[in-house]
């Protein structure tokens, strides 16, 4: 059972996060890992056995989802885990919320930064190597991945923390 006061430490962790990600690319696990632990000890120590629960239930679920998408290298290992601890800050159903949002946003950040850029016909062309490599089963290759130093990278965090503070204030001022 997730309390409501959660939503902060989420912002809290995201925010840190995102802006980390902004300036250097990267989220330490000095961040992710404490804010993973904090979730699930704020949770049991509010909820009990079904906080407990619902922590961890979130965490594994962030980190489950996202795990395809880090092992192709198309998400970074920061990101993956900062899923994680905003997982077990507000527990499996709020995640999807979380998760859902975060992709739509990270998505606009790319669109406005593949036009920005000038790549739109690259971004064309990668998408139809991602969907051939997807139809016959094969790993889409370092072209299209985090590993390619020309490829347009878009910060995931800062996406996941724009995602959480707006869902935050939302519930703050009793929105939702």
């Amino acid at each position: 059972m997730i309390q409501e006061s959660d939503w902060v430490l989420a912002v809290f962790l995201a925010a840190w996060a995102g802006a980390l990600d902004w300036r250097y690319r990267r989220i330490p696990n000095w961040l992710t890992v404490p804010g993973l632990l904090a979730g699930i000890a704020v949770n049991a120590f509010m909820g009990g056995w079904p906080g407990a629960k619902s922590s961890l239930l979130g965490a594994g679920l962030g980190l489950l989802i996202l795990l395809p998408f880090v092992l192709v290298k198309a998400l970074g290992g920061g990101d993956w885990k900062l899923i994680g601890a905003v997982g077990a800050c507000l527990g499996p159903a709020r995640l999807i919320a979380v998760l859902i949002g975060s992709m739509l946003v990270a998505g606009v950040m790319a669109i406005g930064m593949i036009i920005y850029k000038g790549r739109v016909r690259q971004a064309l062309g990668n998408m139809a190597h991602m969907m051939r490599a997807f139809v016959t089963l094969h790993l889409p290759g370092p072209q299209v991945s985090l590993d390619n130093p020309d490829a347009v990278k878009i910060p995931f965090g800062v996406a996941v923390a724009f995602t959480i503070i707006f869902f935050g204030v939302r519930r703050a001022l009793g929105a939702a």
